[in-house]
């Protein structure tokens, strides 16, 4: 089983009105109610393609059963440790007369001490029946900077090979674990990479730097390039980690690795749903070539 740790999960609210009126009240339709979060994206993609994966980490309040709901509903298994403080909300105003869109975004709700504790037995539970545990999105408030490196370091008592998707502090802390894979989540896809040979140096297993155009491999065996599909947003990029991960557990090539993920990044939307005739168009247009 593959663990998706989700440790900032938010569910997306969409509300779609012809003339929005922001002055008075509108008639909404029946909005739509999505689980989000980069870890959500990840089991999600993971899901679709036949894998056995879990959702964990915190959600809290109603939101957070709506968020339990809504991957049940897709078929993802869900470990999450309940929270006093509701999960956070992220609401979609579109305009369909106008062609706009706003966008709402609550904070992170803050954990405790005492809650943080619960989620580590969870979480160390989960780990011992684990092939792979993926660590990928934003934190909670409250939460240390260096999570990311104590679950890391929990995995590695357990034998289980850890794939990190994170940025700032949070990568930093990660990185001193030696995961097996990361994937620095940049600022925005135009931003310089970060000194992939020193993360090698570092004891890191492998480095994936994602681009505009492509993505960058860099192991200690060697260096590939990937391009031929577009990347979506540095938000959207769960499936791309998502797409990395088969390949780490089954022994894949790195060039069977990248062609799967830049493919599966082209054809995931940011919720993790895939357009599997996009996929396959995906694949066979993506060149990899070593570097």
């Amino acid at each position: 089983m593959i663990v998706s740790v989700v440790l900032n999960a938010a569910l997306d609210v969409s509300y779609e009105v012809a003339g929005v009126v922001w002055d008075g009240p509108n008639e909404v339709p029946t909005p739509r109610h999505r689980a989000a979060g980069r870890g959500v994206t990840v089991a999600r993609v993971l899901h679709t393609f036949g894998h056995e994966v879990s959702a964990a980490g915190l959600a809290g309040g109603a939101t957070g059963e709506l968020i339990r709901s809504d991957l049940a509903s897709f078929g993802v298994p869900t470990d999450f440790t309940r929270t006093d403080r509701e999960s956070r909300r992220i609401i979609w105003v579109r305009d369909t007369k106008r062609g706009t869109t706003a966008c709402l975004r609550e904070p992170a709700p803050y954990i405790t001490t005492e809650e943080l504790g619960r989620f580590a037995g969870d979480y160390r539970r989960l780990v011992k029946d684990a092939t792979a545990v993926v660590l990928s999105g934003s934190l909670a408030a409250g939460l240390p900077p260096d999570i990311y490196a104590t679950l890391a370091t929990y995995a590695a008592d357990a034998g289980v090979p850890v794939v990190l998707n994170a940025r700032g502090p949070a990568l930093r802390f990660g990185v001193a674990r030696r995961p097996a894979l990361v994937i620095p989540d940049i600022e925005s896809l135009g931003n310089a990479p970060p000194r992939v040979s020193e993360l090698i140096e570092a004891g890191v297993g492998a480095v994936v730097v994602p681009y505009a155009d492509g993505i960058l491999a860099v192991s200690r065996g060697g260096q590939w390039q990937a391009h031929g599909v577009r990347l979506p947003s540095a938000l959207d990029q769960g499936a791309l980690v998502a797409g990395l991960v088969p390949g780490l557990l089954l022994g894949w090539s790195w060039p069977d690795r990248l062609r799967h993920a830049l493919a599966l990044a082209g054809a995931a939307d940011a919720f993790g749903s895939i357009d599997i005739a996009g996929y396959e168009r995906y694949m066979a247009g993506v060149a990899v070539e070593p570097t």
